[in-house]
């Protein structure tokens, strides 16, 4: 009512004109879920997993059964792909755990898209608020809503998908709301569960190709959502899903506010100590991401060969070199969630020729083994992915 108020004032409106623009926002924000949708959703995607990938690599999930029942959950995953969203409902829906409702970028609202998005629980935001306290108010009140009524939410904190491999820096925009929804209404306590996303081939690969090299960032659009489905005919190997270890927020609270009780109410609709807190939540949400990381072959082979001048080594080099750093990953884990790949080096470039992302130059003294120029481009993308897990190592080897 006082963001109505503030409309009005504003933009010398009457208050049924004003009431009407902030009901229009709600319809613009809102999901309009459908479980038959998702059921029949759930069918059509068993089919495309398995016509796209090898196998999903399901890792950590005891993580996600830990939470205790009567938890508000917030699934905090990082952003690598458009399959990102769909991995994770078709994962916790068959796992008996309720499809969460999605904070999706306005861009995706496009004609038909939109509308089945809505329904598989989307909810849209736009990418900035510009101020707009009608819209910003509306939009905080949907997302409390939610959160009352016991629905699981998702997001990504990076705001968008990461086009180099690493994560992004964090924004904090929903967190904070999320923590002010919460203090207002405390019903459930809330716990973040961070997810981290591997692939050995992304679908958008010729896109980050492009943007790696230097080409702007394409839209979204119907038209480039249709150029990628012959891309839909690769082999794009294994998906991994990896869930981290769970964020309580009641104890994160209490650091930062020591005179939290859940049973009296926080009524100051912006209270000074949210930021750090949303700023020191995002950093430890990004920690528990990486901390869950997955290690295929495809990483090995990204981080082995693109640590030469030419992107080649001898066969029986990059094999030895492969088993080197998957034994170190094992002996001197960065997590103990992090998933390793049991193949040894031999088969680790036998899957990498299959994968297409390694050729073999036959030689008398032993085979050479390189990457195309495009390959390596795309392969960089792969080995930030876990490079921060051999930090400690490299760093001791330096020394």
């Amino acid at each position: 009512r006082e963001a109505v108020r503030t409309e009005m004032k504003a933009k010398d409106l009457s208050r049924r004109d004003a009431l009407k623009v902030a009901r229009d926002y709600a319809y613009e924000i809102a999901a309009n879920y459908s479980y038959p949708f998702v059921v029949f959703m759930s069918g059509i995607l068993g089919r495309l997993w398995n016509r796209l990938y090898d196998g999903i690599e399901l890792v950590n999930f005891s993580s996600l059964q830990s939470v205790g029942e009567g938890s508000e959950i917030v699934y905090v995953p990082c952003h690598r792909s458009h399959m990102d969203y769909l991995l994770l409902s078709y994962v916790v829906y068959h796992k008996g755990f309720v499809v969460p409702h999605i904070a999706a970028g306005i861009n995706l609202n496009m004609p038909v898209v939109g509308s089945l998005l809505r329904r598989g629980g989307a909810f849209f935001l736009r990418r900035s608020f510009g101020g707009n306290v009608l819209y910003s108010s509306v939009f905080s009140k949907y997302l409390a809503q939610m959160m009352a009524r016991g629905h699981s939410i998702e997001y990504f904190i990076e705001g968008g998908r990461s086009r180099t491999g690493r994560l992004l820096q964090p924004k904090t925009g929903m967190i904070a709301m999320t923590v002010r929804s919460y203090v207002r209404e405390p019903s459930r306590p809330v716990v973040f569960v961070p997810v981290y996303f591997g692939y050995e081939r992304v679908v958008e690969a010729r896109t980050y190709i492009g943007e790696l090299s230097g080409r702007p960032k394409e839209k979204e659009s119907i038209l480039g959502m249709l150029k990628t489905l012959p891309e839909l005919r690769s082999r794009f190997g294994k998906a991994y899903v990896s869930f981290g270890e769970p964020l309580p927020l009641d104890p994160v609270i209490q650091e930062h506010y020591p005179a939290w009780n859940r049973d009296e109410p926080v009524n100051d609709d912006r209270p000074g100590w949210v930021t750090p807190l949303a700023n020191d939540l995002a950093h430890r949400i990004m920690t528990r991401v990486n901390a869950a990381a997955c290690v295929s072959p495809i990483n090995l082979l990204g981080l082995v060969l693109l640590a030469t001048p030419r992107q080649s080594m001898g066969e029986v080099d990059l094999a030895r070199q492969l088993e080197l750093y998957s034994s170190l990953l094992r002996q001197a884990p960065y997590s103990p969630r992090v998933w390793v790949t049991q193949l040894d080096g031999q088969s680790m470039i036998r899957y990498g020729e299959s994968m297409g992302v390694l050729r073999r130059h036959r030689h008398a003294l032993g085979d050479i083994i390189d990457m195309t120029e495009e390959t390596a481009v795309l392969a960089s993308y792969y080995r930030n992915n876990v490079l921060h897990l051999l930090l400690m190592p490299s760093l001791l080897a330096c020394a």
